[in-house]
This record gives structure tokens, C-alpha cells and sequence, in this order.
């Protein structure tokens, strides 16, 4: 593709500054806010001598650009401008603190190559906004340490059962002190809270690094943590670009949670700048889960991982599904059991009541007159559309005209119902939607738990029922699989030594031997198996276009064309445009590992041309959690 030419300067042209220019380095690079994604090189300014001290790599600036001021952040300085002419100036410094290093800048640059982005969008996840009251907590005269070159290693250690993961993690973190200060990066806040309670009273610089912080506090402990050596940062998904003084070991905790994902656009994961930052910084990495994502069980399988996990036994009992039951006959005389030791905890698919109406006599789907589908919200409550929410008091069903309604997709609450009539006299706990409860009493008692909400107990609970277990692996998504694994190995995990895990699920199941062995790399390799077969990821890098479907045909028949012309990679394959909703269609391209820097340049390419005839970027997303 040709090379666009608009404002494709290394510098911005003007008449001399008022002021002297610095006497000795005085052009600064800088990486610019320019809000245009084509706009996303260095440019060149000069330093003003009465600002040459401040001026220093990662120091936040405020400069012209396109008729307005807007910021910066200096890159590096330099002697001489990359070409001739006066260059505009810099016009003043926004704060007299560092907030990115050289290494830094070279992680954005790579991830911003690897997923065809503007850097400034990364920094704009990577470094939090300014507060200036916190500026004046900081002395600006500090060097940030880097780590001395050492030998790294990269392993994933699964988390055993009977033990929380937070203890188990506790001990990673001790064996790692020696080799410097450790950036830990979870799903979402919650595991941030729990890891900070647990590692607290045990570590000193303990420092969280989330966004749910004021901004005063992100701001604070992203720049101590900059400045302070010895420290263990805790966050999410953004804290994984943070400079980290003389940061020796990367750990990604619950490495296979889709929180690791980043939403927003380029969409990053943050195992993949993990391993950027390992091979840039030459630190170590540890992957932590109670199973592998496919991705990381490709790179043990292909040796580039060390996988690390303890074998233990798990007592487990399998009981097929009655059809209509919410739980099998054999199932209640192991629960009465287990209620005698001490807490049940019961995982249902689903918060609400009744997600799912039909028609019990003629099985149809009760349906609004807007297409829309009627649920419950509670027992006493008529059926409502879940998009136009209008109520149907009474209900009557559309085919056969009878009124008994069967619910089909039984919410928590529906099973609270149901489990509290089949085991009265025990009090009756709900933890999912707004109200999550963090722990529960080790007494008797029924505690009903949507998947990532179940509450910890001390000792463990007596028994464990994973209900309607078969739905966790029936989602449509390529990554259905993997997120079944690990909701069922991470609540088995908390059971007592002595207690049960109860699956309600077809016997032969492999899930049934893996977590009684306590041993998922059966069914991991089946999995590899059938992808590479099917040359899915992560066999190769895939790529996810998502545009208006009235433009997708025309830009499939583009990216074709470009392959039948030898511009995309021979391994290139490119699947669609597939209709979406809301008047969208995706195209999916998938490539050989080893030829994705060629084809992402092909797509980088393509955006900014787009963004040079002021059409809309394309929705892009490199490797992503789910095609």
C-alpha cells in the first residue's frame, strides 16, 4: 500500500521560540496526544534553556499541535532534529515527575506494533492522570532502578486444592523477594483487595495500583511505585505497563480469567505484554491458575513454559442429571451428609429467578409481541420482557392458550427455592449479582453461589454441588471450554480434605477424573489436538475485523485481493464477513505465528488510511479471548 503523506513531518515547523534555545541537547522526541491515529510518530521540539534541567525522558509536557496545546511526554533528547528548519517549542512542563521510563517507551512501541494501534492508546491505559496536589508530596531528583541482567524463567504454577490461592500465592511471592520487586496483576478488584489483605501484614511497600482507587491514590502509588525499591504492586490489567523500580518478577494471577482481556480498543492481554516486557526487561514471569488458558497450555506443550502442579486427591462423585430436576435423587443423602460436617455450597449458572419461560404443556418459548423473551424476577411476579419490559398479568401461552408456565432457566434464586424446600431448617445464603458476600460462617448452613462470587470459609465447606454442570461447557464461544475448567477446579479447590465435591454431570465426563486427580493436562491436550486440526488459536495469531456489514463485503474482497497478490502472508486464511448484530458484520483473518508482523502491518496500514480519509477506524482485535 503507498504511504500516506499527510503530516507525515518528524518535526513541527514555525518561526524561532522567543526564548534561548537549550544550549547543550536541545531537541526533545515526543511522543504527542494528537487524537489522529495516522498522527502516531515522534516529533521533534526544542527545549527552551530555562526548562533544559526538566526536561528529561518520561517528564509530561505541554506543546502546540495543530493550532492548539495539547501534551506530550518526552521520549528522549537529542542534539540534532531529524530534519532542517525551526521547530515549535515546548511550551511548558506539566509536572516535574517522571511517569514513564526507556523501557517503557519500548514496551508501548512493541505492543503497539503487535496489536496495530496508536501507542497513545496504550499510554493512555498505562500511565494515570496527573493530580497535581500529589506532585507536591514527590521530590523530582529521584533515578528509577533497573534490574540487573539475570537469567529469567518462565513457569505456570497451578494452585492446589485446600489451600487458598491467596496463601499459595503468598509463598510465590516470598520465594521471588530475593530478585527484586514484584508487579502481581489479577482479573479485577476484588482479587486486588484479597491479595493486598493477604500479603499486607507480611511484605513492606505493598502498594494496589487499580482504578477503583480516588485519583489522588492511583496517581500516589503509581509513582511510588516508580520510585520505591523492594515493593510489591498489586492491580489490574493496566498496572502491567507500570515501571516498577528495579522490578525483578511479573505475575499473573488467575492467568486464564477473561478480565485479563482489555475492553477497550487495541483490546490488549495482559499475559502478552507480560512475555513482551520478559523478553525486553530480562525478568521472570509466573503464570498462576488453577488450569491453564489453551494459550499458556500451548507454550507447555511446546516447551516454552514450565509447568509446575502438585497432584493430590479429590473425593468426587458424578450423578447424571434427572431431566426437569434441579438435582438428581442419589445427590441428597451426600448432601445430608455433608450438612452434619459444615457449610454446602451450591453453583448455580445463573443469578435471578426464572430466565427462561415455556409453556408447560406444549413446550413453546413464551415470547413478548416484540420478539423479545419473558423470565421471572421473582415467584409472585408475572413474566416480563427482557427488552421491552412490558408484563404479561395473566400469561397466557401463544400456541396452545394454556396458562402453566415451566421455567426452563432456573435462576439462583429459583434454586434457593427449591434447595431450601428440599433441606429445611438450614439457613439459606446467596451470594451473586450486587450482593457478594466475601466470606460465610463454618457452621451448617446452604450457601448458593454464581460462578466468581463464591465466599470463602474457614476449613473449607463439607461438600461442594456444582449444579447443572453440563451448561458451564455448552456456550457457543471457542473459549467455553476453558472457563468451565477453571470455575470448576477453582470451586473444588474449596473443599475440606475430608468433604466431596458432587458434580451434577454425565459420569463419563472427563472432567469428573481430572478433578478428582486433581490433573487437567488430559483434557488440555485433547483440546490442542482438536485445534491444531482445525488450525485454530492459539496455533496461529488471529486477527477480528468488526465493521459496518454495509462495508465488509468490499473490505473482505480488499484483504482477498491483497492475498492473491502476494501483499498478506501465503498462511494467511480469511474467514467471513459474518453477519452480527446491529447492523455489523466480522471478518477473521488467522496467520502463522511467525508471519503476524507482516500482516499487521498490512492492517496498521490499512487504519491509517482510513484515518487519513476521515473514515472510521475498523474495530480491530488482535488475538482475542474469544472468536
Amino acid at each position: 500500500m503507498a504511504t500516506p503523506r499527510l503530516f507525515r513531518l518528524k518535526a513541527q515547523l514555525v518561526a524561532a521560540p522567543s526564548g534561548p534555545v537549550a544550549d547543550s541537547m536541545p531537541i526533545a522526541k515526543v511522543r504527542v496526544d494528537t487524537g489522529v491515529f495516522h498522527l502516531d510518530q515522534l516529533y521533534d521540539y526544542s527545549v527552551p534553556e530555562d526548562l533544559s534541567s526538566l526536561v528529561t525522558v518520561g517528564i509530561r509536557v505541554q506543546l502546540p499541535f495543530g493550532g492548539r496545546e495539547t501534551e506530550g511526554i518526552v521520549v528522549s533528547r537529542a542534539s540534532f532534529a531529524d530534519r532542517a528548519g525551526e521547530l515549535k517549542s515546548i511550551t511548558k512542563i506539566l509536572s516535574p515527575h517522571p511517569v514513564a521510563t526507556l523501557e517503557s517507551f519500548e514496551l508501548i512501541s512493541r505492543a503497539a506494533e503487535f496489536y496495530c494501534c496508536n501507542p497513545w492508546d496504550l499510554i493512555r491505559s498505562a500511565i494515570p492522570p496527573r493530580v497535581a496536589s500529589v506532585d507536591k508530596e514527590f521530590q523530582s531528583n529521584f533515578i528509577s532502578k533497573a534490574r540487573n541482567s539475570k537469567p529469567t524463567s518462565s513457569l505456570f504454577k497451578s494452585f492446589s486444592p485446600f489451600i487458598t490461592c491467596q496463601d499459595q500465592l503468598l509463598e510465590v511471592v516470598g520465594d521471588q523477594r530475593k530478585n527484586g520487586s514484584i508487579l502481581i496483576v489479577a482479573p479485577d478488584e476484588k482479587d486486588v483487595e484479597r491479595l493486598y489483605t493477604s500479603l499486607h501484614p507480611h511484605f513492606e511497600n505493598v502498594l494496589p495500583l487499580t482504578s477503583s482507587l480516588s485519583r489522588e491514590d492511583r496517581y500516589r502509588n503509581y509513582l511510588l511505585a516508580m520510585r520505591t525499591e523492594g515493593s510489591v504492586v498489586i492491580g489490574t490489567r493496566s498496572a502491567i505497563f507500570a515501571p516498577v523500580n528495579n522490578l525483578g518478577t511479573i505475575i499473573i494471577y488467575k492467568e486464564s480469567s477473561p478480565e485479563h482481556y482489555e475492553i477497550r480498543s487495541p483490546g490488549w492481554n495482559t499475559s502478552t505484554i507480560a512475555a513482551m516486557r520478559r523478553d525486553l526487561e530480562g525478568i521472570n514471569l509466573i503464570f498462576t491458575s488453577f488450569t491453564p488458558s489453551v494459550r499458556s497450555a500451548f507454550l507447555i506443550d511446546s516447551g516454552e513454559l514450565k509447568y509446575i502442579n502438585k497432584r493430590t486427591e479429590v473425593n468426587v462423585q458424578a450423578f447424571s442429571p434427572t431431566e426437569g430436576a434441579l438435582l438428581p435423587g442419589r445427590i441428597f443423602s451426600e448432601i445430608k451428609k455433608a450438612l452434619v460436617k459444615g457449610p454446602v455450597l451450591f453453583i448455580a449458572a445463573r443469578k435471578g429467578y426464572g430466565n427462561a419461560l415455556l409453556c408447560a404443556h406444549c413446550r413453546n418459548v413464551a415470547l413478548c409481541t416484540c420478539g423479545g423473551r419473558l423470565s421471572v424476577a421473582s415467584k409472585n411476579l408475572p413474566p416480563t420482557c427482557v427488552h421491552c419490559g412490558v408484563s404479561y398479568d395473566p400469561w397466557r401461552c401463544t400456541f396452545c392458550n394454556r396458562d402453566k408456565q415451566y421455567l426452563a432457566g432456573r435462576g439462583i434464586d429459583r434454586a434457593a427455592e427449591e434447595i431450601s424446600r428440599a433441606f429445611p431448617g438450614f439457613p439459606v445464603l446467596i451470594s451473586a449479582g450486587d450482593v457478594i458476600k466475601e466470606r460465610v460462617e463454618a457452621k451448617p448452613s446452604l450457601v448458593l453461589s454464581t460462578p466468581g462470587a463464591q465466599p470463602q470459609v474457614d476449613g473449607g465447606y463439607a461438600a461442594i454441588v456444582i449444579l447443572d454442570a453440563t451448561r458451564f461447557f455448552s456456550h457457543t464461544d471457542i473459549s467455553s471450554q476453558e472457563r468451565a475448567r477453571e470455575l470448576i477446579f477453582e470451586s473444588a479447590s474449596l473443599i475440606q480434605e475430608s468433604g466431596k465435591v458432587l458434580l451434577v454431570i454425565d459420569e463419563s465426563h472427563p472432567i469428573v477424573a481430572a478433578v478428582a486427580r486433581w490433573n487437567i493436562a488430559p483434557l488440555l491436550k485433547r483440546e490442542l489436538a482438536d485445534r491444531e486440526e482445525l488450525k485454530l488459536p492459539p496455533m496461529v495469531t488471529s486477527a477480528v475485523i468488526v465493521v459496518e456489514a454495509a462495508s465488509s463485503t468490499q473490505i473482505a474482497s480488499g484483504l482477498n485481493k491483497a492475498l492473491s497478490d502476494g501483499r498478506l502472508p501465503p498462511t494467511s486464511r480469511i474467514y467471513g464477513p459474518t453477519l452480527l448484530p446491529k447492523g455489523q458484520a466480522k471478518i477473521v483473518i488467522h496467520v502463522a505465528h511467525k508471519e503476524w508482523k507482516q500482516l499487521a502491518l498490512t492492517l496498521h496500514e490499512l487504519q491509517r488510511k482510513r484515518s487519513i480519509s476521515k473514515k472510521d477506524l475498523l474495530t480491530l482485535r488482535i488475538d482475542p479471548y474469544s472468536l
